[in-house]
């Protein structure tokens, strides 16, 4: 089909002003600032696929381009990475990610979408592919069949505009948060457990806004608890996880107000939300500036990544509401 190049859209601005809207959309355009180039322009088939976003006066085509643009590092392709992945694929993220050293198992099935019986066994990280390109052919999968630490986790965080952590342990939180510190790429992380469900911003290119470390400080004594022990209740990892794909989306096109700074808790079982409020640590370790005042330094921890990050069932630590 021909490639159509109109921008206009439905109660656009006209004058040469722009809008309060506008203002405040510019404000929140990431570093990389995917602004659209004669390139980017969607075809016919992307502006019908697309259509019900591009109705969206704080999205319209500009912000749909932006996703379209950018790259989202999704580690975990289980409870969590599963519905977060497919809303994102759907929404036509640009390039996937997909990082899961795991394989399919039976039991994974009661809430890990993204898999199918008849592809137990199979690598999640490729199950979780033929999935996505499913759903949306026309975006860039990439899977990754390993156990993300030191460099290669640096290095791969480094190429992403977005990171969704959907892990299952401290570990690998902790790894994933100091490599967004060091790059200062925005995280996305949720977790659940049995029915208490959690998820948060930590929009590291800010330099005012709390990381994981801030909320939740690596070496306290917290208790790992996990699903195959505990359980979880199936329509929990669909709810955090859609919510995941929902702030990175949001993140991707520079619009609206993350969750940076506060965390959402979730008691599935009585259907009741909180939130709690918290800010940046003046004296913490990964995120907050030297003695001498320099940027915060990079903390590698070459065993930070010694369990799996299969994703598969999400811890929940305690929080008081301050």
């Amino acid at each position: 089909m021909a490639t159509t190049t109109t921008r206009r859209r439905s109660g656009a601005n006209t004058s040469n002003q722009p809008s309060a809207t506008d203002r405040r959309q510019q404000e929140r355009l990431p570093p990389h600032d995917h602004r659209p180039t004669t390139d980017d322009c969607m075809n016919d088939d992307q502006l019908l696929r697309y259509s019900r976003h591009i109705l969206l006066d704080a999205l319209g085509i500009e912000g749909q381009e932006r996703i379209l643009a950018s790259h989202a590092l999704v580690i975990g392709a289980g409870g969590l990475g599963s519905p977060a992945a497919l809303y994102l694929a759907s929404a036509g993220i640009g390039k996937i990610t997909l990082v899961d050293d795991d394989c399919v198992d039976f039991t994974n099935l009661q809430r890990q979408i993204l898999h199918t019986q008849a592809r137990v066994g199979m690598a999640k990280a490729e199950s979780g592919r033929q999935a996505l390109q499913a759903i949306n052919p026309e975006i860039d999968i990439v899977p990754l069949q390993q156990r993300l630490s030191g460099g290669a986790l640096d290095a791969l965080v480094a190429t992403a505009d977005v990171v969704l952590d959907c892990t299952d342990n401290f570990a690998t939180r902790h790894a994933i948060n100091r490599a967004c510190v060091h790059h200062r790429k925005p995280l996305v992380s949720g977790a659940a457990i049995r029915f208490d469900g959690q998820i948060s911003v930590y929009d590291l290119r800010r330099a005012d806004a709390p990381c994981y470390h801030c909320l939740f400080p690596e070496g306290d004594d917290v208790e790992e608890v996990r699903c195959a022990v505990m359980g979880v209740f199936a329509p929990l990892t669909g709810i955090v996880g859609t919510m995941q794909a929902a702030e990175a989306l949001k993140l991707a096109a520079g619009i609206g107000e993350s969750l940076s700074g506060r965390l959402l808790l979730l008691d599935a079982l009585e259907m009741e939300w909180r939130t709690v409020r918290f800010r940046k640590d003046a004296g913490c370790a990964v995120c907050s500036p030297t003695k001498d005042g320099q940027e915060p330094g990079y903390l590698p921890r070459p065993d930070a990544d010694r369990e799996s990050a299969d994703g598969a069932c999400r811890l929940a630590p305690s929080v008081q509401a301050g």
